[in-house]
């Protein structure tokens, strides 16, 4: 995985959560404790000969004897859900990388949390952390049916009364107008799930002036208002310059030059490649930082982001 800190992992555990998606409860070969991680970190996993996607963790922190990632199966994907599907069974080995955050639990009196469909899957630890901290919290939920929806036990049983489950065969799309209408100010939104829930969620938050922190497992569009042009990016520790044409990523141009940067989806939502700038102004391309990260211009996603100015000044 260019780079990662490997594990290798075996399968002790596979149960169905929900139609068409599995849990996998992945261990430590020699039973010893897994690296540490908190609500919101996900792993990157070898899913095939070539393929590497992201999955949230759904477990326990407080657990290190094993990681739990839910898995969608979606036969129009690119394949590795399918495989985990179908070729991953109990006692397997699997590689994945040590746990990354980019959607870290901020402290907060109070959380308003929004999930469409597999979207739960980061959602779930934050909620155990936040009902046991005793802060004021509420879930809506969304998905295709009751059936669809993992984890609607386990939720109810944090608290029932502060879960609303919301399948679309029953009662349509989440009203995010009248969620948000009783939202106190300072209430922490959180938002996983598919693109038109994202970018809903993003729009009316926006229009009430509300903190919103999202994860998504798709880029979402991207409108840059600059036409690709090409840039120099300059490498600190060794003064080597390289140029960028239009048509080519930061990523790619490194590569090709033997500079090696971690990445993984290459399509700018994993956070993999996140890479600090000390000079230059990005164009900044990514679903992950959030528009106040944006706005300080101190990293860059690399793999999709490009230069306002005419270089910028990486940290590596």
């Amino acid at each position: 995985m260019n780079g990662f800190t490997d594990l290798q992992l075996t399968v002790g555990r596979r149960r169905t959560v929900a139609l068409d998606v599995v849990e996998l409860e992945l261990r430590r070969v020699d039973g010893g404790n897994l690296p540490e991680w908190q609500p919101g970190a996900h792993l990157d996993v070898v899913a095939g000969a070539g393929i590497v996607r992201q999955y949230s963790l759904c477990g326990d922190p407080g657990d290190r004897t094993n990681y739990r990632i839910a898995v969608l199966r979606q036969p129009d994907g690119r394949g590795g859900s399918m495989w985990l599907h179908e070729r991953l069974h109990t006692g397997d080995r699997v590689t994945v990388s040590s746990p990354r955050n980019h959607f870290p639990l901020e402290p907060g009196p109070r959380y308003l949390f929004l999930a469409g469909g597999i979207g739960i899957t980061p959602l779930l630890p934050m909620i155990r952390r936040v009902a046991r901290g005793g802060a004021d919290w509420s879930l809506h939920y969304g998905g295709r049916t009751r059936a669809s929806m993992a984890y609607t036990e386990e939720l109810r049983a944090v608290d029932a009364s502060r879960v609303v489950l919301i399948p679309f065969d029953e009662f349509g799309l989440i009203d995010l107008d009248s969620v948000l209408s009783g939202v106190a100010p300072d209430t922490f939104v959180y938002c996983c799930g598919p693109e038109p829930l994202i970018a809903a969620a993003e729009a009316e938050c926006a229009r009430r002036g509300m903190r919103l922190r999202t994860e998504r497992f798709s880029p979402k569009e991207i409108g840059s208002s600059t036409v690709d042009s090409p840039f120099t990016i300059r490498i600190a520790s060794t003064g080597m310059e390289l140029t960028v044409p239009a048509g080519r990523s930061i990523v790619d141009t490194l590569t090709e030059a033997g500079v090696d940067v971690l990445t993984s989806c290459e399509e700018g939502t994993c956070g993999t490649c996140e890479t600090a700038v000390l000079d230059g102004r990005p164009d900044h391309r990514d679903s992950v930082l959030t528009e106040e990260e944006q706005a300080a211009g101190d990293r860059i996603l690399p793999c999709v982001s490009r230069s306002l100015t005419p270089r910028l000044v990486l940290d590596l």
